[in-house]
């Protein structure tokens, strides 16, 4: 069963959640973090990136960053620009992009469902990743970047949702990307209990992205722990902040791959080597997205083709069964020789919302040849999830961005 637990969120003062919202921190490097603060000073971002507060010479990971970050949030609570819920609740968030609603429950996820797999995975994390936030979050005393977290739709609580999404928001704005965002609380007993409940029903929820960040709040809880040996379970420290959203809501764009050469070969020679995995059809010079799983969209010199994947290379198996799959135990690997594309320097991987100029843009410039990526689907990242094993890099890119800044979940233990 998994335990979701409602909570006293700190959140922005009612008229300034616009300006507070942030994009997540990792999206930024530090010069464009620091333009973003300068033109909003009330961007969370300054908070999450608090080396903006500072000159280029400072090390983003100095002590006194961190020290910084707290100093601000907590500074922001005192002035009354953060307020705190006299109560616990649950919030209702929605996200519309293009024209596509996605509504999550917020709400506080217990670290020793993921712990023991009830909460699973299908990212490895990287300890180097882990350690900026680890240090954010134990300095801050507070978790700052919610866990994207996806579980199979649910009538009970698309129920409760529906029916408080008839009242009056808290929120309702309109992000500088043009993403719309609307909040409401949860606060009624029943509705509580009725969440709790069907959350408790349920054996397995999926992070569907933030991995490194829920695997660095689980590790400070951890810590907290052992600091804390008398500590019973119902410590804030116990849970991490987490929307999750119905399976039946989610999108997952394409994530893309350019390649730095073509590894000796010509563009003959790679083109007669490809069809020995793929039908390789000519298809011009206009740009087009493959249709289904199993076909690729190709660019190189200039031209666009379709792969699609002959029989005998595909799989009913969870993982070598993916498109991603196939092309890196394929292609990249044995024929352009990228053997460990976590490392290797000759690929890189672009996100779907970049759309296909991008692809076209980094050919001309700086690459040889794109591989535009049919979407992996949400069942796909389930069964790979439920089978215990973790996902080629790169493999999933979920819009839109859940903000940061709009909820905070303080961990202190004075208070």
């Amino acid at each position: 069963m998994a335990v979701l637990k409602p909570f006293q969120a700190i959140r922005p003062k009612k008229g300034l959640e616009e300006q507070m919202a942030a994009l997540p921190y990792d999206v930024y490097n530090r010069a464009e973090a620091k333009v973003v603060v300068e033109k909003n000073p009330l961007s969370f971002l300054a908070i999450d990136r608090a080396e903006t507060q500072f000159s280029d010479d400072v090390d983003t990971y100095a002590d006194c960053v961190y020290d910084k970050a707290k100093e601000m949030l907590w500074n922001r609570v005192d002035k009354g620009e953060y307020i705190q819920e006299n109560e616990k609740c649950y919030y209702v968030y929605e996200l519309v992009m293009n024209g596509r609603s996605q509504v999550g429950i917020v709400a506080c996820a217990s670290i020793d469902d993921y712990q023991n797999n009830i909460i699973k995975k299908h990212e490895n994390t990287r300890a180097d990743k882990e350690v900026d936030r680890i240090r954010h979050v134990s300095t801050c005393e507070a978790q700052t970047g919610p866990i994207f977290l996806a579980y199979r739709s649910n009538d009970v609580i698309n129920k409760v949702v529906a029916d408080k999404r008839t009242e009056a928001p808290l929120y309702d704005f309109v992000a500088d990307d043009g993403i719309a965002h609307k909040v409401w609380v949860i606060n009624e007993a029943d509705s509580l209990a009725k969440i709790e409940e069907a959350f408790a029903g349920m054996n397995e929820i999926y992070i569907a992205d933030g991995h490194h960040r829920c695997a660095s709040a689980v590790k400070v809880g951890l810590k907290m722990r052992d600091e804390n040996p008398g500590y019973d379970g119902s410590e804030e420290f116990n849970y991490f902040l987490s929307v999750l959203f119905p399976d039946d809501q989610l999108m997952i764009m394409d994530y893309n791959r350019v390649v730095k050469d073509l590894n000796g070969n010509t563009e003959e020679e790679f083109i007669s080597k490809l069809e020995e995995i793929y039908d390789v059809a000519n298809i011009g010079n206009q740009a087009q997205y493959p249709n289904r799983k199993g076909e690729i969209s190709m660019y190189l010199f200039g031209e666009w083709y379709r792969l699609t994947v002959k029989k005998e290379f595909t799989s009913n198996d969870p993982i070598d069964g993916l498109d991603v799959s196939i092309l890196q135990n394929n292609v990249l690997g044995p024929i352009l020789g990228i053997d460990d594309p976590k490392t290797d320097k000759r690929i890189d991987f672009v996100g779907g919302i970049r759309g296909l100029k991008e692809l076209e843009r980094r050919v001309s410039e700086d690459c040889k040849v794109a591989f535009a990526m049919y979407p992996t689907s949400i069942n796909e990242l389930f069964d790979v999830a439920d089978a215990g094993l973790l996902m080629p890099p790169k493999s999933t890119w979920f819009e839109p961005k859940l903000r940061s800044g709009l909820f905070i979940h303080s961990i202190r233990t004075d208070k």
